[in-house]
C-alpha cells in the first residue's frame, strides 16, 4: 500500500474482481453456463422432425397450426435451464408435449426433449421428480388415448391400442434406465477422480516429509558437529591455536559436506523425474559419521557388520544412526557411543547406545530427531525403541526390514493406504 501511495499520490485505488476467464459467461455465482448450442440443435430437430412426421400422418392427426408449433418451441427452448433448474424443466416439458399429444397433433421426435430434460435431472440427483414427470407424461397420455380422446381433436378418432401404450411405456422406462446408467457412470468417474486427486495429495505429502526429514537429518547433524567444534574453537583460540585452527578446518569440512548433501535434496526437489545424480548413502558410509563423531569428541565403535540393503533401508539405517550420534553429541554428557548391527532372521537390528548421563542444555535442536527416526522406521514396515537405560544412558533400537523384496512389499502397501 505504501508503494501505491508512492506511485500515485494517494490512497490505492481497489481493484474490481474479474470472474475467470472460462467463467466469463456464467453468472457471479460460478453456476454452469447454459447448454445453447444442444438447445438449438434440439428445438430444430423436433421442429422439422414434427412438421416432417405431420405430413407423413396427414388425415390420421391435426395438422399443425401456430400454437402447435409455439408448443414445440417452448419444449425446445426450455432445455436452455435444464442444467440450473432441472425439476422444473422436466416436469415443463413433460407437461407441454402432453398438452401437444392432446391436442391432436401428430407424433414424432416431440418426445426427444423429455428425454434430455429427464437425463438431466437424474444426471444432477433429482431421481423422483424425473421419475414423477416421466409416470405424469405416461398416464395422462393413457388418459387422452384410452378416455378424453372422444372430446379432444381430431374429431372421428378412436382409442389406442394397449399395444401403444406398452411401446410407449418401454420407452419411458429405456429413458430412465439410460439415465440412472448415466448418473451411476458419473458418480463412479467423481469418486474415480477423487481418489487420484488424493492420491496425488497424498504422495505430495509423503514427498514434502521424505525431504524434511532428509534436511533435518543433514543439517541436525552437520550444526551440532559445527556447534561443537566452534565452542571448541573459540576455547582454544587463544590457548592453543592450533587446536583451534583444526577445528575450523573440521567446521569447513563439515559445512562443505552439508551444503552438498543439502543441494543434492534440492536439486531432486526441483527436477522430481529425473535420476538422483549421486547415490543415497547407506551404511557403507557408517565410517564417515565415525570420523564425523570424532571431530566433535565423541569417540564410537562399531561392531558387526551391516547386511546387504535396499537403497531405501539403507538410506533410512544411515539417517537412523546420524540422529542418534547427533542426538548423543547434543544431549548426552557421555563421549562415548556404541553402534551394534546384527540380523534377527529378515531383519536388521540396528543399536546405539551411550552412557549419558544427560546434560540438560539445550543444543538447538527442532525436536523432531526422534519423530522422524520412527516415520523412516514405519515406512519400511520396521519400529523404532527409544529412550533411557535401566543402567543409565540412553539407547535408540531400529528393526528394520534387511531383505530386498519385504522391504519393497512394505513401501507397497503403505502407498495402497
Amino acid at each position: 500500500m505504501d508503494a501505491e501511495r508512492e506511485r500515485g499520490g494517494g490512497p490505492p485505488r481497489l481493484r474490481r474482481h474479474r470472474p475467470p476467464r472460462w467463467n466469463r459467461w456464467g453468472d457471479e455465482e460460478g453456476r454452469p453456463r447454459r447448454p445453447w448450442r444442444s438447445t438449438v440443435l434440439i428445438t430444430a430437430f423436433v421442429l422439422f422432425g414434427s412438421n416432417f412426421a405431420a405430413h407423413a400422418q396427414a388425415g390420421e392427426r391435426a395438422a399443425p397450426d401456430p400454437f402447435a408449433y409455439a408448443l414445440l418451441f417452448v419444449t425446445g427452448a426450455s432445455l436452455l435451464w435444464r442444467q440450473r433448474y432441472p425439476v422444473p424443466v422436466v416436469f415443463g416439458t413433460a407437461v407441454t408435449t402432453l398438452v401437444y399429444l392432446g391436442a391432436g397433433y401428430s407424433y414424432g421426435p416431440v418426445f426427444l426433449a423429455v428425454a434430455v430434460a429427464c437425463f438431466s435431472a437424474v444426471v444432477a440427483g433429482h431421481r423422483r421428480a424425473a421419475w414423477s414427470a416421466m409416470g405424469v407424461l405416461w398416464s395422462g397420455h393413457a388418459l387422452v388415448a384410452h378416455w378424453l380422446y372422444r372430446w379432444l381433436p381430431p374429431s372421428g378418432d378412436s382409442a389406442a391400442s394397449w399395444a401403444q401404450e406398452v411401446v410407449i411405456a418401454t420407452w419411458v422406462v429405456a429413458i430412465v434406465a439410460l439415465s440412472e446408467l448415466a448418473r451411476v457412470r458419473r458418480e463412479q468417474w467423481a469418486r474415480e477422480r477423487a481418489e487420484r486427486a488424493q492420491a496425488v495429495r497424498r504422495r505430495a505429502d509423503e514427498e514434502r516429509l521424505r525431504i524434511a526429514r532428509e534436511l533435518h537429518d543433514v543439517l541436525a547433524h552437520s550444526i551440532s558437529v559445527i556447534n561443537v567444534q566452534a565452542g571448541m574453537g573459540l576455547a582454544l583460540l587463544d590457548t592453543d591455536p592450533e587446536q583451534a585452527r583444526t577445528a575450523l578446518t573440521t567446521i569447513k569440512a563439515q559445512s562443505k559436506e552439508a551444503l552438498g548433501e543439502v543441494r543434492q535434496v534440492l536439486d531432486t526437489l526441483r527436477t522430481p523425474g529425473d535420476a538422483p545424480r549421486a547415490p543415497a548413502p547407506g551404511l557403507d558410509r557408517l565410517p564417515e559419521l565415525v570420523e564425523q563423531a570424532a571431530g566433535a569428541g565423541l569417540t564410537v565403535e562399531v561392531e558387526g557388520e551391516p547386511p546387504r540393503l535396499s537403497p531405501g533401508t539403507g538410506l533410512a539405517a544411515f539417517r537412523i544412526v546420524q540422529e542418534a550420534l547427533t542426538n548423543v553429541v547434543r544431549h548426552s554428557g557421555s563421549r562415548r557411543a556404541r553402534v551394534r548391527l546384527g540380523r534377527d532372521g529378515g531383519a536388521l537390528r540396528l543399536c546405539v547406545d551411550d552412557d549419558g548421563p544427560a546434560t540438560g542444555a539445550e543444543a538447538g535442536g527442532s525436536g523432531n530427531g526422534l519423530a522422524g527416526m520412527r516415520e523412516r522406521a514405519a515406512a519400511l514396515g520396521g519400529t523404532i525403541e527409544a529412550g533411557p537405560r535401566p543402567d543409565g544412558g540412553f539407547r535408540v533400537l531400529a528393526t528394520l526390514p534387511a531383505d530386498l523384496k519385504q522391504a519393497g512389499q512394505a513401501k507397497g502397501k503403505r502407498e495402497d493406504r
